[in-house]
């Protein structure tokens, strides 16, 4: 069933500034990989996504189709805030690379992410 807005709708821009955000965002337990993307839109996990993700300030926007695949409801703990995570498709993995090159030294990091 299409959603009203259409793709529209599920079109978002993320800035990722810093490597504790993007620590804080990244999903390295989805098969490909994923981000949090704080919004207070409603979707249902399976909804398609587009984003437009700025990494670290790099000035570049990376186009990446996913699928809702976490939901974070309004009403949280106050470190996990209202938002969605978005499971890239496995024509991303270099996107998924690169994130984990930045990440190399925070991967094994047991600090409360914004998912789990």
């Amino acid at each position: 069933m299409k959603r009203p807005g259409g793709m529209k709708r599920n079109m978002l821009s993320i800035n990722i500034p810093d490597e504790m955000t993007l620590y804080h965002s990244y999903l390295p337990f989805l098969k490909h990989g994923g981000l949090f993307i704080p919004t207070d839109k409603s979707y249902k996990i399976g909804d398609e996504v587009f984003l437009l993700l700025t990494l670290l300030n790099d000035g570049e926007k990376t186009p990446i189709a996913g699928k809702v695949a976490w939901i974070n409801p309004k009403g949280m703990q106050k470190q996990r805030p209202q938002g969605i995570g978005v499971h890239f498709g496995e024509m991303y993995k270099g996107t998924t690379e690169k994130i984990e090159r930045s990440l190399a030294n925070l991967l094994k990091s047991d600090k409360p992410t914004f998912t789990i």
